[in-house]
């Protein structure tokens, strides 16, 4: 047995802090089971893991108890031989849970039992990743039903969702979980292989790539030899679903990684304290390539050449057949707690090697030093794209489109909560006519005290409207189509309105003598106006 599942046993993680009203309590009463569920599960989230139902008690059709337990509640046993194959686990024998049972004669359901201590940590900022509080709302479900039937790669529609929301951490699912949905409710992918021969055994194999594929990796290959093996390269539909992997989809790959490290335990291949060290601190990936070099370890035959003064050293056979054995000169400072093998993969990869392992083992050390654990490859380290802003952090785009997304989004929810029944629908429609009166009244009555009248204009307030900033372009200027025929037609109006101006200023001039002339009527001196002859552009008196 490990010493981390030791300490898991020994040492009870503390609750995080959650509002005082979502924990549970001893003589907490509920209208229905499935509210008292509901509650434990919303606690869950709040506390950052994810719930089961352990057992539930029947007499008869009616349900007397149930027992709703942390997921990671008892400990799963692999069939197959820890030193050949190790798959993550969840169980680690958490005792947090309650207990509910019915009172009769209330009709009610009570909370009889509490346990809040956990086995493990609870991480609140990952438990949207886990399956339990993953989601996909009506809006959701109806976006991906269309966006499949356009034609539409599901990797570009949950694209399309993280925009929407801003970011992957907006959203209470994940692409696997749009992808899930178009394989189960969306395609009927019968109909897409009906016209070739053997589509049963296509489908079949289909499955077992889909279901079967761990990465990217093995997806790529599995899917190009699965087109390969029965001629479906032409295929478009076919072809098209691959895993497409932009920059924010590996961080959204590496946020779903994080949650398996943090909330999945890969057991032991051996009964090493030093592996179960490494399964403490390393994610599950770095984990693997660790626990391959001590199945490793089982081909090694280590011995002790010559030590002196606490530094020894060793030479480790490798059986790499039935008759080769590769050979490596090891040495081990104790006093240093050193350990250093010639094939120099620590220095080269990061990882102690086999042989290294091997003597240690021989030494009956039980820790390493902190030096071998890598901070890198830590399942605490932070993701170094967490502290740069995506293009999602501040969409840019314009503040109308901001609140209309807004809007829309916040809208689904109560669209979907609406359509449950007609009641809640006709509900929703008063409310909806009510809310656009008040809004309309309002823009109205903006409109009228922000609007200016012809009577309120004044310059001040025109010149306050500038002309942008003249740019000096580089080069001669390039003729347009139609310039000629534009600077004709500007010179013809130019000559019109000086000619028209001229017109208005004689006007102007004669109704200007015309009334000094009235006003010297007392004197024997008179003004005359003569109309000017053709040429004149003056006013005789």
């Amino acid at each position: 047995m490990g010493v981390f599942t030791v300490l898991t046993r020994c040492i009870l993680q503390p609750l995080s802090v959650v509002d005082d009203e979502l924990v549970p309590k001893v003589g907490m009463t509920f209208t229905t089971l499935e509210d008292a569920g509901k509650f434990y599960r919303n606690y869950a989230k709040a506390a950052g893991f994810s719930t089961r139902v352990r057992c539930t008690n029947r007499k008869g059709n009616e349900i007397k108890n149930q027992l709703i337990t942390c997921s990671r509640e008892g400990k799963w046993k692999s069939k197959i031989s820890p030193t050949e194959k190790t798959n993550p686990t969840a169980g680690l024998n958490c005792p947090a849970r309650i207990y509910i049972h019915t009172l009769k004669d209330v009709g009610a359901w009570i909370i009889s039992k509490v346990v809040l201590d956990h086995s493990h940590p609870c991480c609140p900022s990952k438990a949207e990743m886990l399956k339990q509080h993953r989601e996909l709302s009506m809006s959701i479900r109806r976006t991906i039903e269309n966006n499949e039937e356009a034609g539409i790669r599901p990797s570009k529609t949950y694209q399309s969702f993280v925009a929407a929301a801003g970011g992957h951490r907006e959203l209470n699912f994940i692409e696997k979980d749009v992808r899930n949905y178009i394989t189960r409710e969306v395609r009927n992918i019968p109909s897409k292989l009906n016209g070739y021969k053997g589509h049963a055994d296509i489908e079949q194999e289909m499955s077992q790539v889909v279901w079967n594929s761990h990465s990217k990796d093995s997806f790529d290959r599995n899917w190009n030899d699965f087109l390969l093996n029965f001629g479906l390269g032409d295929n478009k539909w076919l072809s098209g679903n691959v895993f497409l992997k932009s920059a924010s989809e590996v961080e959204q790959a590496e946020r779903e990684s994080d949650a398996a490290d943090f909330h999945t335990v890969i057991p032991c291949a051996t009964k090493s304290c030093i592996e179960a060290q490494f399964q403490d601190a390393y994610t599950h990936a770095n984990f693997r390539e660790v626990q391959a070099q001590f199945r490793g370890k089982a081909n090694c035959i280590t011995r002790l050449k010559n030590s002196a003064l606490g530094y020894s050293v060793y030479e480790v056979g490798e059986q790499v057949s039935s008759s080769i054995f590769n050979k490596f000169v090891v040495t081990y400072d104790s006093v240093a707690a050193k350990v250093k093998c010639h094939c120099l993969l620590f220095e080269s990869r990061g990882i102690l090697c086999r042989h290294a392992l091997s003597v240690l083992s021989f030494e009956q050390v039980s820790q390493v030093s902190p030096r071998y654990i890598l901070e890198r490859w830590s399942k605490k380290v932070k993701r170094r794209h967490t502290h740069i802003k995506s293009s999602h952090d501040e969409p840019l785009m314009e503040p109308r489109s901001k609140r209309f997304d807004q809007l829309v989004f916040r809208s689904q929810n109560i669209c979907e909560f609406a359509s449950e029944s007609e009641e809640l629908t006709a509900i929703l429609h008063r409310a909806y006519d009510n809310v656009m009166v008040e809004m309309e009244a309002l823009k109205a009555k903006r409109k009228g005290t922000s609007s200016l009248s012809h009577e309120d204009a004044n310059l001040e307030s025109v010149n306050e409207l500038q002309s942008p900033p003249r740019i000096r372009t580089r080069g001669r200027p390039k003729n347009r189509l139609g310039s000629k025929l534009e600077k004709q037609i500007a010179n013809a109006t130019k000559k019109k309105k000086t000619k028209v101006l001229s017109e208005i200023n004689l006007f102007d001039a004669a109704s200007a003598a015309h009334s000094n002339c009235s006003q010297y009527q007392g004197h024997v001196m008179s003004y005359q106006f003569r109309v000017p002859a053709a040429g004149d552009n003056w006013l005789g008196v």
